[in-house]
């Protein structure tokens, strides 16, 4: 069988017209022609020896083939741009030190801190995953260098709005929890007092006039998702590091967005900071896209 290269460029292009939901977009954002683009697209079909896009309404989709070499194309533009950045960041020396909101530290701790560590490895990493105050406060102390939280309405010196996504009612995938019907109080799952996104689910109950009540508290994440998994209550979160068994749930009084902040400690930050904030960024901005389009 005749082997195949397949070209990265054109996968770049490939992941950039999905992630922005337009080919003519990926074209203006890296500097092609939408002829060009469209040229590189029917490259891409040719190599791969079926079509990886199909026309839908005015756009385009992928196919089942072109969902499958969507999934191919980020993990070779990925091991790219960290082979890359691991040749002219060779020397880069130093420390970082992270503090990370607790609903992202397992996508980022693996994908981000391993290929930064891969790529830099005279640079010393240290990671926390805590709460919004405790992260905030230790910027503010330097203690950490970056902190990835949600805006509680305390910004640091140095703050910087990654994004915004919609606050959701979760429950487990499928089923309901005990004690929604319309007559009883709504369960809660919730983390300790005092937390952004408790207040909130209380504030729009109260505004809905529907009764609730603490069903389960916990001083940690992992404590709140597995006791919503076990029926105990629903709770208030984004679609960020949602557990596969558990779904936002309709039928709940609306709840508000929240902005996503990354702090930093220092006005002048270090190479090492400068490269892993750059790296934060351009992960969460592709992440948070597809949780988006999802």
């Amino acid at each position: 069988m005749r082997r195949i290269t397949f070209d990265l460029d054109v996968l770049r292009t490939l992941v950039a017209g999905v992630e922005l939901g337009s080919f003519a977009k990926a074209a203006d954002r890296l500097g092609r022609s939408t002829s060009a683009v469209s040229a590189q697209l029917k490259k891409l079909e040719d190599q791969a020896g079926s079509p990886v896009l199909r026309k839908a309404g005015r756009g385009m989709v992928l196919t089942p083939a072109g969902e499958v070499l969507l999934g191919y194309a980020r993990r070779l533009l990925d091991l790219n741009d960290e082979a890359a950045h691991a040749v002219r960041g060779a020397e880069l020396k130093g420390e970082v030190r992270l503090g990370v909101q607790e609903d992202f530290g397992e996508s980022l701790l693996p994908t981000v801190l391993g290929g930064f560590a891969r790529a830099h490895p005279n640079v010393r990493v240290q990671a926390r995953l805590a709460r919004n105050a405790e992260l905030i406060e230790q910027v503010e102390r330097g203690q950490l260098d970056l902190a990835l939280a949600w805006d509680g309405g305390r910004a640091t010196a140095h703050t910087r709005r990654v994004a915004r996504l919609p606050m959701q009612w979760i429950g487990r995938a499928g089923q309901a929890p005990t004690g929604l019907a319309a007559d009883e109080p709504v369960p809660l799952a919730v983390l300790e007092a005092p937390c952004l996104m408790r207040s909130t689910a209380i504030a729009a109950l109260d505004k809905a006039r529907r009764p609730w009540r603490i069903a389960f508290t916990s001083p940690s994440l992992a404590g709140i998702w597995a006791a919503v998994d076990a029926g105990l209550g629903v709770t208030v979160r984004t679609r960020a590091g949602l557990p596969e068994r558990l779904a936002a749930l309709p039928g709940l009084p609306r709840l508000p967005a929240v902005a996503l902040q990354l702090h930093r400690s220092d006005a002048d930050p270090s190479g090492p900071v400068q490269r892993l904030e750059s790296l934060l960024q351009a992960h969460l901005k592709t992440s948070l896209n597809m949780l988006r389009t999802a």
